[in-house]
């Protein structure tokens, strides 16, 4: 009940059906294609930000999950025909389930060990994804016009999917608000304050943090699952690119890592400056640069990102935004 009285949880399910439902009232094709990027972008942002926001560890290898959902999803649809939306399910569950059995392991390391062996991870999934001939090689799955026929044709399967990727979308928001306001979100938080003490302390660091890791693991492979499918295809270079962990990262530490609500702003307002610089001809191949240059500004001058400068100006916001 007290979910319920909390203006916040009501803020994220309007912002949840304004995306949803907007660029259906005119059908608004290149709207909804501009905001099922937003979109995922959040959903990267939010869940990223159970490590680094949450735990304090950076993980600049989370591209994986998405990357894993997908090729799990469209192998599951085009060679064993499932239906999608038990085929995403599955591949979010089982990618968060490699996770967590990964999570023991590789997260004995912290600081700049635990970041490059993430990114050792998502390079060696990667190569792996490559060569793998069940799944195309390094040519990638490719779905055939006729499985959208199930949903009611392509036109009507592209909406059905966005429709699903918002709410994922809403559902990567709550569950991080839900993880905050948790004593498991209180575990995370004294981790990432000084991982010793709270060993002392009684907090079960291994379990908080390989947990934290699974979970930062399911909603984007569930949203990489749906991402592809309305692609029609995946191929390694696009499923694991690295280039998009990274602006993730700047996505967190620009709206606030360790808020709710900053992921969500940094990455909305990141895809619109990456959009426009992708369409300004001069800038189009400057976007990482940019990228680079804005996370060094904000960890130098605003390392509490949007969100902190914001509590610090007006401390009342505190309590309407998480």
């Amino acid at each position: 009940m007290k979910t319920l009285k909390s203006p916040f949880f009501w803020l994220i399910l309007a912002l949840t059906a304004f995306f949803a439902f907007y660029p259906k009232l005119g059908d608004n094709v290149t709207l909804r294609e501009t905001l099922v990027l937003s979109a995922i972008y959040i959903i990267l942002a939010a869940n990223l930000n159970l490590m680094i926001g949450y735990t304090g560890y950076v993980n600049f290898g989370s591209i994986v999950f998405f990357g894993l959902g997908g090729y799990l999803t469209l192998w599951l649809v085009a060679d064993h025909g499932w239906n999608v939306y038990l085929a995403v399910l599955l591949a979010g569950a089982m990618t968060s389930l490699l996770t967590l059995a990964l999570g023991f392991g590789i997260l004995r390391l912290r600081g700049a060990y635990f970041a490059l062996a993430t990114i050792g991870v998502n390079e060696a999934v990667k190569d792996f994804v490559s060569n793998y001939d069940p799944w195309g090689g390094s040519e990638g799955i490719f779905l055939s016009f006729s499985t959208y026929k199930a949903m009611g044709g392509a036109a009507h399967a592209l909406w059905t999917v966005y429709f699903l990727i918002v709410a994922v979308m809403g559902l990567s928001l709550l569950v991080s608000w839900y993880v905050k306001r948790s004593k498991f979100g209180l575990g995370l938080f004294a981790i990432r304050e000084d991982e010793d003490a709270a060993i002392v302390l009684g907090v079960k660091a291994p379990v908080y943090k390989a947990f934290a890791y699974s979970l930062s693991a399911f909603l984007p492979a569930v949203a990489g699952g749906l991402y592809f499918f309305k692609n029609g295809s995946v191929v390694p270079e696009e499923a694991f690119n690295l280039h998009l962990s990274i602006e993730s990262i700047v996505m967190v530490m620009l709206g606030g890592q360790g808020t709710v609500t900053g992921p969500a702003v940094g990455a909305f307002l990141y895809e619109r400056l990456r959009g426009l610089l992708l369409t300004t001809p001069s800038l189009s191949n400057f976007h990482l640069v940019i990228a680079g240059v804005l996370l060094l500004l904000i960890i130098l001058f605003a390392p509490g990102g949007l969100m902190g400068w914001l509590y610090k100006r007006w401390p009342r916001v505190r309590g309407v935004l998480e």
